[in-house]
């Protein structure tokens, strides 16, 4: 993994840690589902992050054992558990699972430093965070992040799609006559997704826009109302 999807995977845990502590495992599905196919975490990728993090002072780790679950509570005695070669299977079954109930997990702590490094990551907006990983990691994030930060996000991302749109098309008209027909439909392929992904954007630009402009149109409205009508 390269630098870039290193900070990719780091704002990833910092965002899924800072909406709950977890588990190295249950950080692991979590990742695969935000990050999706990019993608597919191994353990040996995601806990050297997560020792560089903790290192850092952004994160803790904490057991999650509790000191309770330790102790082992007799159940109330059956006539039968009275006979002693019953006590004896059931005391070498007991024996036979050491430490399982009182096994413990590392549990991953945001701390004070971590939530504002992430909020610092939230708040960034310039071409870095255009591109397909970088864009899917923080559109994960958009919950946490300001309103204009997401705007400028997304109208960055069109822009960026709209170029390459311009890109396959053209690339399209120079070899269409010069490659074979499935070379030309993969192309084609290509350019449709990227023509979706921008009508897309378009309906979540004027979504954001419409959230926006929303109340301050409506206070506008009932402003006016009154200027018609100011005996209403």
């Amino acid at each position: 993994m390269g630098r870039n999807r290193t900070g990719v995977l780091e704002f990833a845990v910092l965002g899924l840690l800072h909406r709950t502590p977890m588990h190295g495992y249950e950080l692991s599905k979590q990742l695969n589902m935000v990050l999706g196919t990019f993608r597919a975490l191994s353990y040996g990728t995601l806990y050297p992050c997560l020792n560089k993090l903790y290192a850092e002072g952004l994160i803790t780790k904490e057991d999650d054992q509790n000191p309770s679950s330790e102790r082992i509570v007799a159940p109330a005695r059956s006539p039968a558990s009275r006979n002693p070669a019953v006590r004896s299977v059931a005391g070498k079954s007991a024996a036979g699972r050491p430490g399982r109930a009182g096994r413990s997990k590392i549990v991953y702590r945001l701390t004070a430093d971590g939530k504002e490094r992430l909020q610092d990551l939230l708040a960034e907006s310039g071409p870095g965070e255009w591109e397909d990983d970088e864009f899917g990691v923080h559109f994960a994030f958009f919950g946490q992040t300001r309103a204009d930060i997401r705007l400028r996000i997304l109208e960055g991302r069109r822009s960026r799609l709209e170029d390459r749109m311009e890109g396959v098309r053209a690339a399209l008209a120079r070899t269409a006559e010069r490659v074979d027909s499935y070379t030309l439909e993969l192309q084609r392929h290509g350019l449709e997704s990227v023509e979706r992904e921008v009508r897309w954007l378009n309906e979540l630009i004027d979504s954001e826009r419409r959230s926006a402009t929303g109340p301050q149109t409506e206070n506008q409205t009932d402003r006016g109302s009154e200027k018609e009508h100011p005996d209403g």
